[in-house]
């Protein structure tokens, strides 16, 4: 492997600098240097394009191209005639300068090649054949070619360091605008062009109003030859295991025509190949935004899903998943807008890890625990969506939305512990979820705008849960407290829970413009939430009859049947003026709370008012650059589980009981950014630090019986800290693209066990230097680098991991039809006493088309090349430590057949 790496390092090195550089200043007529110019290199004996460039405020631009060759310079300007020279490089630099004449007759302007980049106001529009190398599949592949685009493990994109918050085709949502499945599913030789929308508004009539800096959205234009067609490709696979067959088949088809597109993407594979997470369906909001987001008001509804083991990099012992997912938008006029999606997510896997974990504070006699669990998890989860939108005029809009979201899970889990033995659990749930918005926006006049937004939630959870513990001996304190019958073979215990939820976030907001530089914003919002939480705690007996227990601590409650309601009445005040380069936006919102819950006869009422100011200031250096500070003060609320005084298995060795007087916490949240990006010598700057401090915030009492916990929340008297900072430079040489990552993480909490009380502190830091060649016809190498500390101090015991993690990926086009691709990354995890344990990963890949154009594609592909078993992680919590090893599935070769429509 490091042979390897020293030839590719040569290779990219003699790449590099085997050629020179030519700079110079475009201006006009009068000597005015031109910014935003743009200029293209090509190739003379090739006819292909060489290098491009963008010139900056000063009118500069620079090219790289190859020595002893000839070329074709083009300086083109909106409004200007075109100027052409033509170039020979030698072995030294060259300096050109380019003069342009103002030209009315525009139609008359002839460039011989498209330019790779346009820049227009706030849209930057990438010509997408001009940085695609051959090998590119989907939308993901084409995105990464791009200067200033990024794409992440999990699909996110980001533009210059800011994520992208929708992803569009022509105009229309796809998918809500979710980034992962369009980077993953969109095939690349249907796109031919890649706006990226800065500053982009969702409602074009409060762009002038609302702060839209950090908003970016990509449009994908395109290729057709005709008003209406379908595009996209079917793959069909299989292969062979130790056990089972393999097999995968993915359907992904797009239609487009002016007035209705639809979309599907389809997935059946067991392969582990997971289109669309369990945690991405759920992370997946279907573009709603609570009303009451910068109100100062953050009110949480808990999750009471079941406890699901998460998968670790999409990755498990075995995976079998479906998908089917289709989208469509119609716009039978130009006024109306009518658009929807529906997916189904299946999923069976197997998950199987060996943990060990250290508890906090080794004084207070808490034994360390060695565990094993092998999980059968089952997931069937739906949702859909339609949307409507009404915009008569430029004047009105009126938007409307529905989801809902159905899903069936289950869980089975075979658990052993070191120090209560064997215990098997069974968890399933069948939640409901629905969400409707109503959003309305008007235009009075060039001076007067109003905006009214409103969401409804109503929601229904039914978490069940059930552990059988074999050894009774390890358990009889907790079965004593808890009041289990002690005559059974085993403790079978189990719980029914029931949570509603209802709740209403409206707000009405009024624009005055004062004029070009100033404005007031007035916002009158409610927030209305009402849960209703029920609970029962019930032991299953050996001849199949239940018995109620009643514990002999918490005053015998085991139950549940608790009433919450939360209501926020608010009016906000905001200015905005702009200044020179500084916009800054003081505000301040004054909020009467009423909060009540019910339970057991008595009710607990808190009714107080609040006033809760925040602060932004950004800072225009120039356009592509920018300071922003921001200040909030927040009051936080609960949800109707942290209230309710009876028992609730949170797991067999997790008790808890709430407390029906909690209060409310206050955090106070400061946030500075810089944000530079240089289309001139493409550099991207990006930092970023934010600091919390949260009072009054609620914290568990915790009490150990061996391993096992029961919890109780109260209002700590002590502040919690929060101090996250984050970095990244890119910088482009050439051919050769640089970046460099870094996050620093510290957290300082406090927590009460055994009636003590101790600091914790959390230090984490990440650093990931990567390069990464650019080459137009070239094999292109991707190095990196990660390297993790994780410093964890609970008081009485500290430790420190240490993750050193190397990777390489290679893609190349060969003889015009065969692409190679593939991946390798090493990962050791240590400690301050050696290595815990190393594992690697090597993937590869070989296509064959016969070419571009070719509608059939036959591929051969690998995953874990090195038939690992294992992978290996550390983590942490507020009471313990642990190290996780891993299974995840073996190696896989599979034979696959792609036609592309």
């Amino acid at each position: 492997m490091k042979q390897l790496l020293v030839v590719m390092l040569i290779c990219i090195t003699g790449k590099t600098f085997s050629q020179i550089k030519l700079e110079g200043v475009v201006k006009d007529s009068i000597g005015n240097p031109l910014e935003l110019a743009n200029v293209i290199a090509i190739n003379q004996a090739s006819n292909t394009l060489e290098s491009y460039a963008i010139t900056n405020e000063e009118g500069r631009y620079k090219l790289n191209l190859a020595k002893n060759a000839t070329f074709k310079v083009q300086v083109s300007y909106i409004g200007m005639k075109t100027s052409e020279a033509i170039i020979e490089t030698k072995e030294i630099d060259i300096d050109t300068n380019f003069t342009l004449q103002y030209d009315n007759a525009l139609d008359e302007v002839e460039l011989t090649y498209e330019m790779p980049v346009t820049i227009k106001g706030d849209t930057i529009t990438y010509n997408a054949d001009s940085f695609n190398k051959g090998t590119e599949r989907k939308l993901g592949d084409v995105l990464k070619n791009l200067p200033g685009v990024e794409v992440t493990a999990d699909g996110e994109i980001e533009v210059e360091g800011k994520v992208v918050s929708k992803v569009m085709i022509d105009g229309k949502d796809f998918f809500d605008g979710d980034s992962k499945l369009a980077t993953k599913n969109i095939p690349s030789n249907a796109v031919d062009k890649v706006q990226v929308l800065k500053n982009y508004a969702e409602v074009g009539q409060l762009s002038g109003v609302t702060n839209n800096q950090d908003n970016i959205a990509i449009n994908l234009k395109l290729k057709k030859g005709k008003e209406a067609f379908w595009f996209g490709d079917v793959t069909a696979g299989s292969g062979i295991a130790d056990t089972d067959g393999l097999y995968l088949v993915q359907p992904k088809l797009f239609y487009y025509s002016p007035k209705l597109s639809i979309n599907f993407i389809g997935d059946l594979n067991n392969i582990g190949e997971i289109a669309f997470s369990r945690r991405d369906f759920f992370n997946f909001g279907g573009g709603f935004r609570a009303p009451s987001r910068q109100s100062g008001t953050n009110i949480n509804l808990g999750d009471n899903g079941l406890g699901f083991l998460n998968l670790q990099n999409n990755r498990a012992k075995d995976i079998n998943s479906k998908l089917g997912a289709a989208n469509f938008s119609y716009s039978p006029n130009k006024s109306l807008d009518i658009s929807g999606f529906a997916i189904f997510s299946s999923s069976r896997i197997e998950l199987q890890q060996n943990s060990s974990i250290q508890y906090t504070n080794t004084d207070l006699g808490i034994p360390d625990e060695d565990t094993q669990s092998n999980t059968f998890q089952k997931s069937d989860l739906g949702t859909v969506k339609l949307s409507a939108k009404y915009k008569p005029n430029a004047n009105n809009q009126l938007d409307y939305d529905i989801l809902g979201r159905l899903t069936k899970e289950s869980q089975d889990q075979n658990f052993f512990s070191s120090v209560i033995g064997n215990i098997d659990q069974f968890e399933d749930v069948n939640p409901f979820r629905l969400n409707q918005s109503l959003n309305y926006y008007y235009t009075l006049n060039e001076n007067n705008i109003f905006a009214f937004e409103a969401q409804h939630l109503i929601q229904d959870e039914d978490p069940f849960y059930n552990a059988i513990i074999e050894d009774k001996t390890t358990y009889a304190n907790t079965a004593d407290g808890l009041g289990l019958d002690d005559s059974q073979l085993n403790y079978n215990i189990a719980q029914d829970k029931r949570v509603k939820t209802h709740q209403l976030d409206a707000k009405l907001d009024y624009w005055n413009i004062l004029n070009a530089k100033s404005n007031i914003n007035l916002t009158l919002g409610t927030i209305l939430s009402n849960q209703q939480f029920n609970s029962d705690i019930f032991q299953n007996l050996d001849n199949g009859s239940i018995f109620n227990p009643t514990p002999t601590f918490n005053d015998g409650l085991d139950t549940n049947d608790t009433d919450y309601n939360f209501t926020d009445l608010y009016a906000g005040l905001h200015y905005q003026l702009k200044t020179g380069i500084f916009t800054i936006t003081p505000g301040v919102s004054f909020h009467a709370y009423n909060i009540n819950n019910t339970q057991f006869g008595d009710t607990y009422t808190d009714k107080f008012l609040r006033v809760l100011p925040d602060f932004d200031m950004r800072i225009q250096l120039k356009k592509s650059e920018n300071i922003n500070f921001n200040y909030r003060m927040q009051t936080q609320f609960t949800d109707v589980n942290n209230f309710a005084r009876g028992l609730v298995l949170n797991g067999y060795n997790s008790l808890f009981a709430g407390n029906e007087a909690l209060e409310n916490a206050v955090s106070h949240n400061v946030n500075l950014t810089y944000f530079s990006f240089n289309m001139f010598n493409y550099t991207n700057v990006f930092g970023t630090i934010n600091y919390s401090k949260r009072i009054d915030q609620i914290r568990n009492l915790t009490n150990f019986e061996s391993v096992i916990r029961t919890n109780s929340p109260f209002n700590s008297g002590f502040a919690d800290e929060t101090l996250t900072a984050a970095g990244s430079f890119q910088k482009r040489f050439g051919k050769l693209q640089a970046t460099i990552r870094g996050n620093f993480n510290y957290s300082k909490f406090n927590q009460f066990i055994q009636g003590v009380r101790s600091i914790n502190e959390n230090y984490s830091q990440t650093y990931r230097p990567s390069l990464r060649t650019n080459f137009k016809t070239a094999p292109n190498v991707e190095l990196s680098y990660e390297y993790t500390i994780s410093d964890n101090d609970q008081g009485s015991r500290r430790n420190k991991f240490f993750t050193n993690a190397p990777s390489i990926e290679l893609d190349a086009l060969i003889l015009k039809t065969f692409t190679f691709r593939t991946d390798y990354s090493y990962n050791n995890l240590s400690d301050e006493d050696g290595t815990i344990n190393s594992f690697e990963f090597w993937n590869a890949s070989l296509s064959y088309r016969k070419d571009k154009d070719a509608k059939l594609e036959y591929q051969i592909k690998a995953t874990n090349l090195l038939d690992i078993n294992t992978q290996s992680q550390s983590s942490n919590s507020n009471i313990s430590v642990s190290t996780t090893d891993y299974f995840i599935q073996p190696r896989f070769v599979t034979f696959r057949l792609i036609y592309s429509l």
